[in-house]
């Protein structure tokens, strides 16, 4: 019996995102049962279930999440002022003759957003808010808006961020982040150096 658990806890939550309920409660609500019904039956320790409030201040406490916020922030600067959008019809026209020119400029652009940041939500959020309503303007199908948005926020993943470089300021070196673990604050505080 407790070798085909997972394979009803899978074929369960299918079900129930097929239903229609929303992602996280099915998630959530499918995964708390099959616990309930593993430690009923004998193959899950409830003890398990108690460390759940730890594992949800753990993600609260992530100094990481903290980028989210401010690059969307950073986003809706842009998009509000208008820059963005100035900026997506400069590349688009800069294809000139090329169809799809403005969809190969938002890949650009989310490309080198993806690398900067390396968080996938908050470049899909930002993308989402630079280049949707100027390409919907441009009378863009929306299914190819919100793909293309997609595709080039999860580029954050395969890009590597820029970390390793060096940061000159007034013509001297200022210092080199390794690649390896770097604490946010100090990134933030890098970047401001550089800038």
């Amino acid at each position: 019996m407790a070798e085909f658990l997972p394979l009803l806890l899978f074929l369960t939550v299918c079900l129930v995102l097929l239903l229609g309920y929303p992602v996280a409660f099915s998630l959530g609500g499918t995964a708390l049962a099959f616990a309930w019904i593993g430690g009923w039956a004998g193959y899950f320790d409830d003890a398990f279930l108690q460390a759940l409030p730890n594992r949800l201040y753990g993600i609260m406490t992530n100094e990481t999440l903290i980028a989210v916020p401010l690059f969307v922030f950073m986003g809706v600067m842009l998009e509000r002022s208008r820059v963005a959008e100035n900026l997506l019809d400069t590349m688009a026209s800069l294809f000139g003759p090329l169809r799809g020119g403005l969809g190969i400029s938002v890949t650009l652009v989310g490309m080198l957003l993806a690398a900067s940041t390396g968080i996938v939500g908050a470049t899909v959020v930002t993308m989402g808010l630079l280049s949707l309503p100027t390409m919907l303007k441009r009378n863009y199908d929306p299914a190819i808006s919100c793909g293309l948005v997609c595709a080039a926020g999860t580029l954050g993943q395969i890009i590597p961020s820029p970390l390793h470089h060096t940061c000159a300021v007034g013509g001297r070196a200022i210092g080199r982040l390794s690649a390896g673990a770097v604490e946010y604050g100090d990134l933030f505080a890098g970047y401001r150096l550089c800038w």
